[in-house]
């Protein structure tokens, strides 16, 4: 489990959040009374480390349980069961999964989210200075002047003019708008900031902007984020690190770098073989791994290893015994039986034939 590696690595001194055993079950319910006839495994079983100062990616298929982890994470969901310790910066430590709305207060100022569509995120009938301002003055930070004041260099730090405040969010593109749920995110100086496919909704010549400025600013703020995407090329470009996501678990975390040349789980190994080559002499050249099946349904997940339906390398022993994430290398995990037997394939190498 990663939690005990990064204990024996002594890194737990760098530890901003440690995820353990968390899990988010939505219930099913049925006919005119709502009987509940089962659940929906969205978050299941996750252990995570994110550390202080980093850049953690989240990445798999849509529906595996990526943004649903995120949204735990800021409590906007109540987890079913699992911890989640966040470290203060006193010190202490607090787990998020147990505490209550009037207690959570102090934390949600601390642990902030940048969501996908800045479309529907953006209040249509709130101008920059309401959106922006909203959380300064709900928490009682400022007001007046200096609320405005406040609001102005946000808007600067993440690009737009400070005059541009009276207006609303119809006024300004994508990823003007995107720039606005940043400043937002920033308005009461965070030190954890949760960005939900904060890219994927923006045009391709803005994404590298959005991009950059996220990193910027996680340089001048000493900001700590988890970057959920599904786009690999640019996770390859902005993660530190990188947690892979299968049917609500984490099958694999490892460095961005060592992920995407040596890949210790075969649903890994195909993810990065979808990864777009910018060389068109290569595209043809390379091997894509088409998984067989079917996703499986997270109310009913197969037994044993949740990928052995679809993995080309299963056996017998997938079927029925669950692989636990393990330390397969110093800093890396993998939830496979076979990690250490396995040749996979990383993005250097996808145009080799094995």
């Amino acid at each position: 489990m990663e939690a005990e590696g990064a204990e024996r690595n002594g890194a737990a001194s760098d530890v901003l959040l440690e995820v353990k055993h968390l899990k988010m079950h939505f219930p099913i319910k049925q006919g005119f009374l709502g009987r509940i006839v089962g659940h929906v495994k969205a978050v299941d079983d996750v252990d995570l480390k994110i550390r202080r100062g980093e850049t953690l990616g989240l990445v798999g298929e849509s529906g595996c349980g990526k943004t649903t982890l995120g949204r735990c994470i800021v409590r906007s969901y109540e987890p079913t069961e699992g911890e989640m310790v966040y470290h203060n910066r006193n010190g202490d430590t607090e787990d998020l999964a147990k505490l209550g709305s009037t207690a959570l207060k102090p934390y949600r100022r601390e642990i902030r989210m940048v969501f996908q569509d800045p479309n529907s995120s953006l209040n249509p009938r709130m101008t920059l200075l309401q959106i922006v301002g909203e959380p300064l003055k709900v928490n009682k930070v400022a007001s007046g002047k200096e609320l405005e004041d406040r609001v102005a260099e946000l808007l600067r730090r993440v690009g737009l003019r400070p005059e541009y405040m009276s207006r609303y969010p119809h006024a300004f593109s994508g990823g003007e708008r995107q720039r606005v749920s940043i400043a937002r995110a920033l308005a009461l100086d965070p030190r954890f900031v949760v960005a939900d496919e904060a890219v994927s909704a923006l045009d391709v010549s803005v994404r590298a902007q959005i991009l950059n400025l996220l990193q910027d600013l996680q340089e001048e703020f000493d900001l700590t984020y988890l970057f959920i995407s599904h786009d690999l090329s640019v996770v390859e470009h902005i993660c530190d690190r990188v947690a892979v996501m299968y049917v609500g678990k984490v099958v694999e975390v490892a460095e961005t770098g060592e992920i995407f040349d040596e890949p210790k789980h075969p649903y890994t190994e195909a993810l990065l073989s979808a990864v777009p080559k910018p060389d068109p002499r290569l595209r043809d050249r390379g091997r894509r791994i088409v998984l067989g099946g079917d996703v499986p349904d997270p109310a009913n997940p197969p037994s044993g290893c949740y990928f052995h339906t679809r993995c080309p390398y299963a056996e017998e022993r997938c079927k029925d015994e669950e692989p636990a994430l393990r330390e397969v290398d110093p800093g890396r995990y993998a939830a496979c039986h076979f990690s250490e037997d396995l040749d996979l394939r990383g993005v250097g190498d996808q145009g080799a034939v094995r």
